[in-house]
């Protein structure tokens, strides 16, 4: 007989992004010719950067000849992008990271879900409310969590409120907590934490024998002077932080696929006989394990946006969707709408009017103005009474949308 992982029964009935899916495929199939303007799930619209066409099509051209094909590469990545990264994102920087403390994946969403695997499952989890899903719903498969109680949390996890009330700077938990989730540009309130702030979590981690796993995927958009671009600019956390980086919203990768995770081999866990062990180790020794690498044509395409041109036309794409993320935000304020984010991150989190719970204001805004965006509540408990749009559309829809939004009542 074959048994399941039970864990996967605690789970809700379905993903945010399929249930949202499922709405707007039925709202559709009664009403086809409605124009729907999608601004929920977080997918770009601007195409690659021509120097990474331009690096792909000459690896696609090197596959074709014995002499330039490539089979199996490095499962931790190829070194001309490795050394790229580390320069660009961390020496450049002033920050010390090692070319085998960098491992290459098919994006930072994978590398988020998998990296639990190497901890033990008697952990205890913080993670921000709301937050991205991939963070809690891989842990509750891991078995690492309870059931889910009836308000919508999970039992055995720490949740960290982040709500405009502590103005998105969620406190220190209260009892120990060995892994620490943080996001920053926030996921999906498209806030920030200082350094002072960061620097917080890092004594906290240091202090408590904690792991802080740090989302950095939006790292790019962050346009403000006292935000930090990588969590190792923060004294300390070489020793307690993994780090996750992100191609897809950086450079268009989503469909490309493309990220990294950066382990110093100064971040260290326990043993149940007390032995310290570098988790650097353990995740070459999953990483090897589990994943045959990043395609070559790939990582010579990511690579491309390091090249001066190739910076020039990444930071063309984000300026252009930090418009629409001004478009939006500003359109939303003119309408008597409380917004937040859109300055460091493509996302705006706006406080739903009239009480509207998430779901309902969903509802209301594709059925009354053909706009698609992502419940709050989605995102965790603490999202009820919020609602995410984001900026990744084209200019033309974008401003459709938010004049839109501005003759709905409320």
């Amino acid at each position: 007989m074959a048994y399941i992982n039970e864990n996967y029964l605690k789970l809700p009935g379905s993903y945010l992004f399929a249930e949202i899916a499922h709405r707007v495929s039925a709202y559709k199939k009664e009403n086809p010719s409605a124009d729907i303007i999608r601004l929920g799930i977080g997918d770009v619209t601007l195409p690659l950067p021509q120097v990474s066409i331009a690096a792909m099509q000459k690896a696609v051209e090197e596959m074709a000849h014995k002499e330039t094909f490539r089979g199996y590469g490095p499962e931790q990545g190829y070194p001309f992008l490795i050394e790229a990264i580390r320069k660009h994102n961390y020496t450049d920087r002033g920050i010390n990271i090692a070319d085998d403390e960098i491992f290459i994946s098919d994006g930072s969403k994978s590398d988020c879900g998998n990296i639990q695997e190497i901890f033990s499952d008697n952990n205890t989890v913080a993670i921000t409310d709301p937050v991205y899903p991939v963070y809690l719903d891989t842990n509750v498969m891991a078995g690492r969590t309870g059931s889910l109680m009836e308000d919508g949390h999970f039992e055995g996890v720490v949740y960290l409120a982040s709500n405009a009330e502590n103005n998105f700077s969620p406190a220190l938990p209260t009892k120990h907590v060995d892994m620490i989730y943080l996001c920053c540009p926030n996921n999906p309130t498209g806030t920030t934490l200082s350094k002072a702030e960061l620097k917080k979590w890092v004594d906290y981690a240091r202090e408590n024998d904690s792991i802080i796993l740090f989302d950095a995927a939006y790292a790019a958009y962050i346009s403000e002077p006292d935000v930090p671009r990588s969590i190792y600019e923060i004294e300390g956390a070489l020793d307690v932080a993994v780090e996750f980086r992100s191609f897809s919203k950086t450079a268009g990768f989503t469909g490309t696929r493309c990220g990294y995770t950066v382990i110093p081999k100064s971040v260290t866990a326990k043993a149940k006989d007390g032995s310290r062990h570098p988790l650097n180790a353990l995740w070459n020794r999953r990483h090897c394990t589990k994943f045959n690498g990043t395609a070559y044509i790939i990582q010579r395409g990511a690579a491309a946006i390091y090249t001066d041109e190739g910076q020039a036309q990444v930071k063309e794409n984000i300026s252009y969707y930090m418009e629409n993320a001004r478009i939006i935000r500003e359109g939303l304020k003119a309408a008597g709408l409380t917004a937040f984010g859109g300055i460091n991150a493509p996302y705006i989190w706006l406080k739903t009017p009239s009480g509207l719970k998430s779901w309902d204001f969903f509802d209301k805004l594709l059925y009354r103005g053909n706009i698609v965006g992502t419940p709050g509540v989605g995102f965790g408990p603490c999202g009820e009474g919020y609602f995410r749009l984001t900026a990744f559309g084209d200019r033309e829809s974008t401003e459709r949308a938010v004049e839109r939004i501005t003759k709905l009542t409320f």
